[in-house]
This record gives structure tokens, sequence and C-alpha cells, in this order.
């Protein structure tokens, strides 16, 4: 089990090295966290919704995600109140101050059988467990139900992981062993040292006097990567600065305050050629040469938010002038001329009907059921040379949009729910969308758009023979692994 001292202490990223690392080694690992918080989701094979993380490390693993592998996940809906999924599907709501009196017991259950489930899947496999925030919160031990309790029950082997870049490293791991009850103590069975920057001989008294004091071994220390993986959180996104100089093409996401799946934003980050630009609400919105309006947990309310801010009038201009915009999932959603709510799932009160932005000609109802589900399909645009490329991707939303004018927009896809777009003004400014996670991710599709960008700004086109991201992502996690391997000693956790 991989623990960390804190939330964003770089678990998830350690858990998928280390899943890696032991397929490398003829091992099949089974990666699992048993209760994640997070607004960064996937869709498997069987329509379930887990965490993105842990579809990351069934792909370092060399799997293919299952709902299995994150029995319980927590979606923040806003007020204190999270959206519970158990095994895949939706089973309520919960306040934060009710959650462990009514939702313990059925959170253990779900994580018992996802457990069962996964192991039956893979006889003889390796659990590789990934902890929640840091196992020590006093307030919230005794009904704790992914870190120690899980790692108790498994009689799992602990790796205690602190980041260094946060400052207070040696404090973070003295405070959270002595927070430790007598009986987890004996599970702790080393300690790991992450991002850390510059000469690794710099850190040698800090490690003998660290292995003094707790009586353990420190397993490695874990450089600074100057890599762009995906983040765990959307907080962590405000921490990713500039890192191209030579940019040609700058794109600006609004950073919204119910930002979800924000991984379907990877592919163009790994573009060399693109500079991504998140915006708040309330900050500029520039003349970029594209505006990307992202997934959202709370359509609605981050609607409301645009308007409040000014940023939905300056989006509204900015297509008036010639600009373009591609929204994605509850981005499209608001992009419509409007929104109804009858049964009140995105707000306070049924009945709402709200305007949308009125950029595309579209009329969105919510629905209590979830559009869950992987997808393929041909695409209709952009145009360009050749044959129109695959799109693969799930769609995870809550809401079904029809076209009020279907003379003025048309599909992005074969699949005519997957998408619209639509020429706007007189200036050349176009507006597409699509339920579809993931459209980046297709190498051949992700180019034609960005060279239909390119192509307004004079630019010459890009190669639109590319792979999939997975080969790039996988890449990446090769890349992960091997700085693992040559930093950290495993030997003591997989005697």
């Amino acid at each position: 089990m991989v623990l960390g001292t804190s939330s964003g202490a770089g678990k998830s990223l350690m858990t998928a090295a280390l899943c890696r690392v032991l397929r490398r080694r003829g091992e099949q690992p089974l990666p699992f966290k048993g209760q994640n918080m997070s607004l960064n989701a996937w869709v498997d094979q069987q329509g379930g919704e887990m965490a993105y993380s842990q579809a990351l490390q069934a792909w370092a693993a060399g799997l293919e995600p299952q709902v299995a592998m994150n029995p319980v996940l927590l979606k923040p809906r806003g007020d204190s109140t999270s959206e519970v999924i158990h095994l895949g599907r939706s089973v309520g709501t919960a306040r934060a101050e009710h959650y462990y009196r009514d939702w313990f017991r059925p959170g253990w259950a779900a994580i018992r059988t996802g457990l069962t489930e996964l192991q039956a899947a893979h006889p003889g496999g390796r659990l590789v467990l990934e902890g929640a925030g840091s196992p020590v919160e006093v307030n919230l031990q005794a009904r704790d139900l992914t870190n120690l309790r899980l790692a108790q029950y498994l009689r799992a082997r602990c790796l205690l992981v602190a980041d260094i870049e946060r400052g207070g490293v040696f404090a973070q791991i003295v405070g959270t062993l002595a927070l430790l009850r007598p009986v987890e103590r004996p599970l702790i069975g080393g300690l790991l040292i992450n991002r850390f920057r510059g000469r690794r001989s710099l850190f040698d008294a800090g490690r003998r006097w660290l292995e003094q004091q707790t009586g353990l071994p420190v397993l490695g220390v874990m450089p600074w990567l100057d890599e762009l993986f995906p983040p765990e959180d959307s907080l962590d996104l405000l921490e990713r600065g500039s890192r191209k100089s030579r940019s040609e093409l700058s794109i600006a996401v609004l950073r919204l305050p119910s930002l979800s799946n924000f991984s379907d934003l990877d592919p163009l980050e790994a573009e060399s050629s693109v500079q991504l630009l998140w915006r708040r609400p309330g900050e500029p919105l520039g003349q970029p040469d594209a505006v990307i309006l992202p997934g959202s947990k709370q359509t609605l309310r981050d609607l409301a938010s645009l308007r409040n801010s000014g940023l939905a009038e300056a989006l509204q201009s900015y297509v008036a002038r010639g600009g373009q915009v591609f929204a994605l999932c509850g981005g499209l959603q608001m992009l419509g001329q409007e929104l109804y709510d009858p049964e009140g799932l995105e707000g306070d009160r049924s009945g709402d009907r709200v305007a949308g932005l009125g950029l595309l000609p579209l009329r969105t109802v919510f629905e209590g059921r979830k559009a869950l589900r992987q997808r393929r399909s041909r695409a209709l645009w952009p145009p360009g040379p050749g044959e129109p490329p695959l799109l693969e991707g799930f769609e995870l939303h809550q809401g079904r949009s029809e076209p009020t004018d279907r003379a003025g927009c048309a599909p992005l896809a074969e699949d005519g729910q997957l998408g619209w777009w639509t020429s706007s003004g007189t200036q050349g400014g176009l507006v597409a969308g699509t339920y579809l996670h993931g459209i980046f991710e297709n190498g051949p599709w992700r180019r034609r758009w960005l060279n239909q960008l390119r192509q307004r700004s004079q630019l010459p086109p890009l190669d639109e023979h590319q792979p999939h991201h997975a080969r790039q992502r996988d890449a990446l996690l090769d890349r992960l692994a091997d700085a693992f391997e040559d930093h950290i000693d495993l030997s003591p956790l997989i005697r």
C-alpha cells in the first residue's frame, strides 16, 4: 500500500510507477483504491464510473480499467455535498457531516466486493493499494474506509510517501508516524521522499536522520521529474506554469469552479506547438486562437459563475469577432439556448429554465439517469483530406441535448448525438461541442482540429497521421517507472 503524509504527496503516480515496475518483473499488479474523491472520472467497458487515476494505474499494470479497482467514488457537488458512486453506479448524495454515519457500512461492503471481483478476475495478482489523503486524520480515523483499516484487513506492507517540494518533510513523516495507533505502526515498511530537486547527496544527512529517528528505511529519494503528468485534482492545474516558450497556438481553457474531467486536455498539453492558458472567472479572456469550455459537475452553477464574472459576455464577444470555441460535455450544454432542469438535479429548485450562452442552437433537458458508455464514431467535422478520422471515447453526463434549429447546426460525428458545430456571425466565428470525453486523444482528429486553427493563423499544417494518445501516455508511464527503478529499492516491500 502506498500512503501519503498528505493529499498531493504523489501517491497516485507512485502507485502507477509501482504497478509498471512490478509488471516489468513478471508479476500482475492489481491497482486498487477503496475510496477516491475526484471529479476526474473514467467510464469502463461495462459502463461503470471510476476515478481516472485508477484507470491510469490500470494502464500502467497492463490491464483494462474496471470499477472494481475503485469501488467507492465521491464526486463533490459543492455546499459540502458529494455524489456517492458504488461499484460504478450512483447510489445517492451525502453531506460531509453525515457521510460516515450513513455511508460507512455500505462503503465498506462495496470495497470488499470490489476486492473480491478484482482478485477473482486476476488470480495470483499482487494488490497495489493507494491510500487517500493522510492516514492519520485523528477526527476520522475510527471511520476511515480506505487507509490503514484496509491495510490491516489485507496485512499490506505500507510505503509512506512525503513530498519534499512542499517543505517540512521531516515534520510530515515524524508527525504522521507519531499519530499512528500502536497496532498500525508495524504496517509501515519504509519511507519515500518525493519530488527532490538537485543532487541526491544533499539529502544524505536527512536520510540518515530519518532512519535513526524512525527506525524505518528510506527506500529512496524520487527526483523532481520535468514531465507533465496527469493531475489528480483540478487544484493541481493552478500550479502548472507556462512550460513552452515557442508555442504557435494559444488556447484559453475556462477554469470553471466545478471543473470536471480535466484529463480531456492532456493530449493538447502534450502538443509542443500549443500553449494552454487557464482562465478563471474574473480573469481577462484575451484574444487566443481558440477557447475551450470544459466539462462541469455543476453546469448551472458554473454557467451562473461565467455570467456573474463577465466571462460569458467576453466569450460571446470573442465569437462575434471571429473567435473559435470548442466545448466538452457540460460546456456543450452551456453553449445552448436553454437548459431545463425539471427535477432539480442541477440546482435547489425543480423546474428551472435557464438561458444558455446562445452560441449553439441546442436545448438541454437534465434527466436522472446518467449516460455512461464508451463510444466510437466517424468524425464529420472538421473537414479535411482523406478518410474521416475515427473518434473513440466515452459519455458521462446527465442531460439530453437536441438542436432547436437543425438548419443552423450540423452534427460533429456520424452518431448525431455526440456533438454539433455551427458558424457564427459575419467575421468567421465558429462554435462546436461534444459529449465525447477523450476526443482529443484521437490523434488524427486532434491534429485536424488544430490544423484548421493553424490555417486561420496562416501556419503550415501539422502531420495528421498521429497515433492515439494512449501510446504517448504509455511512454510517459515508462519514463516514470524508469526513474522509480533507478531511485527506489523495493526489496523490503516485495520480499
